[in-house]
């Protein structure tokens, strides 16, 4: 059973926004990517999306071009045989110097919409390729990191935290349901984490993720003997502040 998710990235954690569940195996579907995106925009305008991160699954000219039509910016991941102009993005790749970190394509037709393309490999050799019409080239694959952040909320919601990949349901409607409750309880320990102190290791990095941070704190308080209803109300209520916040989708 899969899921469809569009996040939100706030103070550095991807919280869900939206889901669909799909009604078969493998990958979505363009025309369910577009209805959630449809849906998203009954929340919010498209003016105030910054960016769409998107991993390899989410490519074709159907779906870039619908996303452009709605006006919502993409920075997304490449496959090797996407058409870049003429030219696949293998054999751009290929033009690649030896000793050389990446190669920049600036203003390259891809999926029918003009983008910025950066081509470099990973560490292991495999290629990396990713394509955006937001910002500069020069940040194209700093900003794509942030993708990551789902990778963590997928996380959080399994097998680090969870566990949503134990459950024996299969009826959609109950998992649904399930992911709903869960959502709130992430959400929960999001608000509650994002308040308190976290150790830092040698690299500078958390010692302890925000939700499990915030997870932490909640369970003390519900295990106190001397906990009061108002105390564990207070732990919904985000920090106040005067200035609005900015909010990666």
């Amino acid at each position: 059973m899969n899921v469809l998710l569009l996040a939100v990235i706030w103070r550095g954690v991807a919280v869900p926004l939206l889901y669909e569940l799909l009604p078969h195996g493998g990958g979505s579907h363009t025309e369910i990517r577009h209805t959630l995106m449809d849906d998203a925009l009954c929340l919010l305008c498209a003016a105030d999306i910054r960016v769409l991160y998107a991993d390899r699954e989410f490519v074709g000219y159907d779906w870039i071009q619908g996303l452009a039509c709605r006006g919502i910016p993409i920075c997304v991941r490449l496959r090797s045989d996407t058409l870049m102009d003429d030219w696949t993005a293998k054999d751009w790749l290929s033009r690649l110097q030896t000793g050389t970190a990446g190669l920049l394509v600036e203003d390259t037709v891809v999926y029918g919409q003009p983008m910025n393309v950066v081509l470099t490999h990973t560490r292991d050799g495999e290629s990396l390729i990713i394509a955006s019409n937001a910002g500069a080239v020069t940040t194209i694959q700093t900003r794509y990191r942030r993708r990551f952040l789902i990778e963590c909320l997928f996380r959080a919601l399994k097998s680090k935290g969870f566990q949503l990949e134990g459950t024996h349901m299969t009826l959609h409607d109950h998992v649904e349901r399930l992911l709903c409750l869960l959502t709130l309880t992430y959400t929960w320990c999001v608000l509650v984490g994002v308040t308190l102190d976290c150790p830092k290791k040698a690299h500078g990095r958390r010692a302890w993720s925000v939700v499990k941070m915030g997870l932490r704190e909640l369970v003390r308080s519900f295990s106190r003997e001397s906990a009061r209803l108002c105390d564990l109300i207070d732990l919904l209520m985000p920090s106040q502040t005067n200035s609005p916040e900015s909010v990666g989708y």
